[in-house]
This record gives structure tokens, sequence and C-alpha cells, in this order.
């Protein structure tokens, strides 16, 4: 790693890297679940500040369908998987193979199916990045919630604490066949959090 301590880009080239292997985990983990072939498209990853987050859902009261949970351990954060309604409708119906239903509302066998599939998402990049950093980083029990996405984020606030100033953030697409479905995961470190890691990996940050 020291190689590239002074190289300004490792750090993207590190968050990509830990968007590719979470990619190909959770498309495997995601077959297994369903029993049939689910492909990830490779994912865009880029930094946001926290108060964009809303915004890059499509704004804080568009209703959006949101698994969230806490990272404890070395490099402490917050977790949030966010997809619009029609996207959620569609990897029910798509991927998990769930028959038409309506739009705005979820059996608890489908809010159950979508957490789950969440929780492996989160799971997989959090793999991901706890072996890339060396660090411990480990997923509580998720939650899931259907709301206006800026009100998911003040709960999350409310529940969780203060959180870090940026997020990373990874658009993720899930492939099967033809069909496909979009959503957004939020890591939100601690203030602290991404220096831990950056350091972890001798790259302090600037």
């Amino acid at each position: 790693m020291k190689l590239f301590r002074h190289n300004p880009d490792f750090k993207m080239d590190v968050l990509r890297e830990v968007g590719n292997i979470g990619a190909g985990h959770a498309a495997t983990a995601l077959s297994r679940l369903l029993d049939k072939p689910i492909d990830m498209a490779v994912p865009t990853v880029s930094f946001v500040p926290f108060e964009s987050i809303a915004d890059r859902a499509g704004g804080p009261e568009e209703v959006v369908v949101a698994i969230f949970l806490r990272v404890d351990g070395d490099a402490p954060g917050n977790m949030f998987f966010l997809m619009s309604r029609p996207q959620a409708r569609r990897l029910l119906q798509g991927l998990a193979g769930f028959e038409a239903s309506g739009e705005d509302a979820y059996s608890e066998l489908e809010l159950s199916a979508l957490c789950e599939i969440g929780n492996i998402l989160a799971g997989s990049y959090l793999t991901s990045l706890a072996d890339l950093t060396g660090l411990s980083m480990s997923p509580t029990v998720p939650s899931i919630a259907v709301d206006m996405a800026g009100a998911i984020l003040t709960y999350g606030l409310l529940q969780f604490g203060t959180m870090g100033d940026d997020a990373l953030l990874i658009d993720t697409t899930f492939l099967k066949g033809e069909e496909e479905a979009e959503g957004q995961f939020f890591f939100i470190p601690d203030p602290e959090s991404f220096e831990r890691m950056f350091l972890s990996l001798g790259v302090p940050l600037e």
C-alpha cells in the first residue's frame, strides 16, 4: 500500500474497489437467496455531503423504501439503502418473483424480502470495506421504512445520533436478463471514521 501513499486518486480507487467487490459478493448471495442468476452492474462510487442525500434520492419529500442499520466496530457509522417505490416494485416482481400488487402498499412478506435484500447488500459492501482496510466493522440488525426521504434521514439522526458530514454513495443496479432495478447505498461514517479507514491503508487525509 505504501506505493500509493502520495497518489491523490488512491482514496477513490479504494472505494471503487469496495463497490466492485461488494457488488460481486452481493450478486452471489442474492443468487443463492432467490435461487436464480442475479448480476449487478459495475457500481458508480462517489462522495456526497450528508445534506445532499435526500436530494439524490429524489428530494426530501420523495417517498422511498429505506433499509437502514448501524455499523459498529473500528470505523462506526450508519448505512442506508434507498429505493424509489417503482424501483422497489421492479425489484420485487422482476428479480424476486413476487406477483404484481399495489404500487404504494407492501405486504409483510414483501417488506421482509426487501429488508433481507438490503441486508445482504449492506453486509457485502461492509465486508469488502472491512477486508480492504483490515478494520473490524459489523452491522446491527436492519430496519425498513417507507416514508419521505427527509423524514427517514431525520429519524436516523434521532436514532443513531450525530452523523458525519460526508457519505459514501454507491449507485447500485440489480440485473436479471433484461430486468433491472436500481437503488442507492449510502455509508455515513462517524466524524473520525473516514480518517481511520484511510490511515489503515497508509493514506492520510489532506
